[in-house]
């Protein structure tokens, strides 16, 4: 907050008191100091309140548009699901997206716009939650501790504030049975142990499934196709049946699988060179530095694509650019 606006808040708040103490009884003047004194705070610390959680739809569609490269169906899909989701006053469960993708292809990024168009604080708002299978779910012997943990996270963070979102990164190294014990959670239940989770949003990052992206992708390629023909009714099904199937996808065998939980398995495309050339342009933007086609050329030329003999996709998408950039400058 600007200091001019602290200013003006603690002038009226000070003129307030004065008056209040000058002509009303005590316990009035007491109530009326608190209640502007909290309206202050509120200016000054993140609440669970419209001010600090609201959707910027107009923010959140400039920013697929300009910094997601490449992923035509997620851009499309999140945009409408959670535009959808944030409009509706009183939706019917949590929002559930499960994102798909090799490495390097924007899953956890765009994770991060999400919650910047959705929280004043984006992603160091206290009410957005990450979690990472390997480092927060290390143990499998200890998997009653964490699902005990987890569930009280959970409820606890949403009885504190209804939109709280929990990101789950790794998902395809969690073990099935933890994965299920937040299934209560995702579902259409009114409330539970007097709670309600209807307006939570979670999302899913795997690498699960990006053998059948990249095919259908290079399939597309050698047929002469536009990749951006390539349509969520081409992958969704694919995605959804190897999520289920795969026993290192985890969710092998989920009760989110079976009892359609998850609102939309969202695939991300495998990166050629000219998003690869992309990402590089916007990454000395985002540093304050001229963006040099030259240098992106050389940076992206450099990067490892498959298959080797025809070098259509990148290995690893947009993952190394951010380290390698200073390299080519």
């Amino acid at each position: 907050m600007k200091a001019t606006h602290l200013y003006l808040l603690l002038q009226v708040f000070l003129s307030a008191s004065v008056l209040v103490h000058t002509f009303a009884p005590l316990n009035l003047a007491v109530g009326v100091g608190a209640l502007l004194w909290r309206k202050i705070d509120s200016y000054l610390h993140e609440t669970c309140h419209p001010k600090w959680i609201a959707l910027d739809a107009t923010g959140l569609q400039v920013d697929l548009g300009n910094k997601m490269f490449g992923q035509h169906i997620a851009s499309r899909i999140i945009l409408q699901a959670v535009n959808e989701f944030m409009t509706n006053d009183n939706p019917k469960k949590p929002l559930v997206l499960s994102l798909h993708g090799s490495s390097g292809t924007g899953k956890n990024f765009v994770s991060q716009l999400i919650a910047d168009n959705i929280y004043k604080e984006g992603m160091d708002s206290n009410f957005v939650h990450m979690f990472t299978s390997t480092l927060h779910f290390p143990h499998s012997s200890h998997l009653d501790t964490y699902k005990s943990q987890l569930q009280q996270w959970i409820k606890g963070n949403v009885s504190n504030c209804a939109q709280s979102m929990f990101i789950f990164d790794e998902m395809d190294k969690m073990h099935p049975s933890l994965i299920d014990s937040i299934k209560p959670y995702l579902d259409y239940y009114h409330k539970l142990d007097g709670v309600s989770y209807r307006k939570a949003i979670f999302i899913f990052l795997s690498n699960a499934g990006g053998e059948i992206i990249a095919q259908t992708a290079l399939d597309f390629w050698k047929a002469g196709r536009d990749r951006e023909k390539i349509e969520l009714k081409d992958l969704e099904t694919l995605l959804s049946l190897e999520a289920f199937n795969n026993k290192k996808s985890g969710l092998s065998h989920s009760s989110l699988i079976d009892n359609n939980l998850v609102d939309f398995f969202v695939p991300f495309l495998p990166l050629e060179y000219r998003h690869v050339v992309q990402c590089v342009m916007a990454e000395m933007k985002a540093r304050g530095l001229r963006p040099d086609r030259g240098v992106a050329d050389r940076l992206a030329k450099d990067v490892v694509y498959f298959p080797k003999s025809e070098r259509v996709f990148s290995s690893q998408g947009c993952k190394t650019i951010e380290k390698k950039l200073k390299f080519y400058l």
